[in-house]
C-alpha cells in the first residue's frame, strides 16, 4: 500500500511553497497529485538557483514536491483552462495557494469551481485570509505568518533587531494544517456527498503559532514578556553553555519536581533549604545570580561529561541546542523516521536518496515516497493520455 490517501486525486496549482507542500504531503500519504504548472515552470524550480546550488539539485523543491506527477498548462488560454477542468472533473481534491483574484480570473475560484464540482475538496491556503482590506495582497511567509503575526517581534531580544526565519517555515506548517483540514473534508465527503472550501492562512497559521502569547493578551489585557537569558524568571527553564562552547537547554517547568534534580545535578544540594532559592518566587527574585552562578558551574565541563551527569538524574529534563549537522548525526532523529529514501532515476536504474520526511507516520498503512519531484511537464503527455482514455465511450 502506497499510503492512507491510496487512491485519492488530488490536482494542485501551487507556487513556491505552501501550496506545494499540502500537496507534497498528501503525495508522501499515497494520494496521485498532478502539478499543473504554467510553461515557465513553479517559481519554486529557481529556489536552487537562488541559493547558490551550483551540484544540479534543487533541495527544497524537492522536498515539497517529491512522488507528484508534472503537467504544463497555460491557464491563460482557453484550452488550459479546458484541461485543468477536465483533470479537476475526476479529483476528489484542488489544492492552491495561487491569490483569489487571479484564480478568479481564470475562473478557477472556489465559486466556479463548485458550481461544476460540488463534490469536489476545494483547499485554499492564502497569505492574509479571504476577507479584509488585505484579502488579495501578496505575501510571503516571512512577511504575514513571520512578521506580521507576531513571531519575529517576539523572539527579539529588547533593543535587538528582529532574526531571520528560516526558509519555509511559515509555509511548511500552513501546508500542514491544509492537508489536515483537507483530511477532515474527505471524511465529511463520506457524510454528507458533497465537498467544501477548506482554508487556512499564513496570517492565521502565524497567529495559531504564538497562541500562548495572544490568547493571555486576549483575557489579560497583559503581554507575556520578552525573555532574557541573563535574567530569565525561572533559571530552570534557560539555556546554557558547557565548557567546551557547546549549548543546551534545560527545562525545568515543573519546580517541585525539577527543581530538586537541578540541584544534584549541578552538585548544590544545599541550594534546596537556600532561602535566597527555595521557592519559585525566590528563585526568580535572584534569578541573575542564579543563572550566572549556573553559568559558572556548566562551563566547569564539556557537554558530553553533563550529558553522563544529567542521564543520572530521570527528573532533569535538557535537550542539546542542535546544529543542522548535529540533527543529521543525531541516532535519535534516524531511530525517528526523520528521513526516507526517495527513489530517483540514476543511470544504472533506480537508487534512494535520504530526505526529510513529512512529520506523521501511519503504522497501519505506512507510506513511501515513490518517485523524486518531476521535471517540468514530465507527465503532460501521460496525463493527456489519460483524459484521452476518459473521454473515449
Amino acid at each position: 500500500m502506497a499510503g492512507p490517501l491510496e487512491g485519492i486525486k488530488v490536482v494542485e496549482l501551487g507556487v513556491w511553497v505552501a501550496g506545494p507542500a499540502t500537496g507534497g504531503i498528501l503525495a508522501d500519504w499515497g494520494a496521485d497529485v498532478v502539478k499543473i504548472e504554467p510553461p515557465s515552470g513553479d517559481p519554486g524550480r529557481m529556489f536552487g538557483r537562488m541559493l547558490g546550488c551550483d551540484l544540479g539539485v534543487n533541495p527544497p523543491f524537492e522536498m515539497d514536491n517529491r512522488s507528484k506527477r508534472s503537467i504544463v498548462l497555460d491557464l491563460t488560454e482557453e484550452a488550459g483552462r479546458d484541461t485543468a477542468f477536465e483533470l479537476l472533473s475526476a479529483a476528489d481534491v484542488f489544492v492552491t495557494n495561487v491569490r483569489p483574484g487571479a484564480l478568479r480570473r481564470l475562473g478557477l475560484d472556489h465559486e466556479s469551481v463548485s458550481d461544476r464540482l460540488p463534490r469536489l475538496i476545494y483547499g485554499l491556503i492564502t497569505g492574509y485570509g479571504e476577507a479584509g482590506p488585505d484579502a488579495d495582497r501578496a505575501a510571503y511567509d516571512v512577511a504575514a505568518f513571520w512578521s506580521r503575526a507576531g513571531i519575529a517581534h517576539l523572539l527579539t531580544r529588547p533593543g535587538d533587531t528582529p532574526p531571520f526565519q528560516r526558509g519555509g517555515m511559515g509555509d511548511h506548517s500552513a501546508g500542514m494544517s491544509l492537508a489536515a483540514a483537507v483530511c477532515a473534508a474527505l471524511v465529511a465527503r463520506q457524510r454528507t456527498g458533497t465537498g467544501q472550501l477548506v482554508t487556512t492562512s499564513l496570517y492565521r497559521q502565524g497567529a495559531y503559532t504564538v497562541s500562548f502569547d495572544l490568547n493571555t493578551y486576549l483575557l489579560t489585557g497583559q503581554p507575556i514578556a520578552i525573555g532574557q537569558r541573563e535574567s530569565m524568571g525561572n533559571p530552570c527553564m534557560n539555556n546554557y553553555a558547557a565548557g567546551d562552547g557547546r549549548r543546551f537547554w534545560i527545562v525545568g517547568l515543573e519546580g517541585e519536581r525539577h527543581w530538586p534534580a537541578l540541584c544534584r545535578a549541578v552538585g548544590r544540594p544545599e541550594w534546596l533549604t537556600d532561602p535566597r532559592f527555595d521557592t519559585a518566587r525566590q528563585r526568580a527574585a535572584n534569578a541573575v545570580d542564579l543563572i550566572a552562578e549556573l553559568d559558572r558551574i556548566f562551563a566547569a565541563r564539556p557537554l558530553d561529561e553533563w550529558a553522563d551527569v544529567f542521564a543520572g538524574e530521570p527528573d532533569f529534563f535538557w535537550s542539546p541546542i542542535n546544529s543542522v549537522e548535529d540533527v543529521i548525526a543525531d541516532e535519535q532523529f534516524h531511530a525517528a523516521g526523520g528521513l526516507v529514501d526517495v527513489p530517483v532515476d540514476v543511470p544504472d536504474g533506480e537508487a534512494g536518496v535520504p530526505m526529510v520526511a513529512t512529520p506523521a507516520d501511519f503504522h497501519g498503512t505506512p507510506w513511501v515516497p515513490r518517485s523524486a519531484a518531476p521535471r517540468l511537464g514530465q507527465h503532460t503527455n501521460e496525463i493527456l493520455a489519460e483524459l484521452e482514455a476518459r473521454r473515449r465511450p
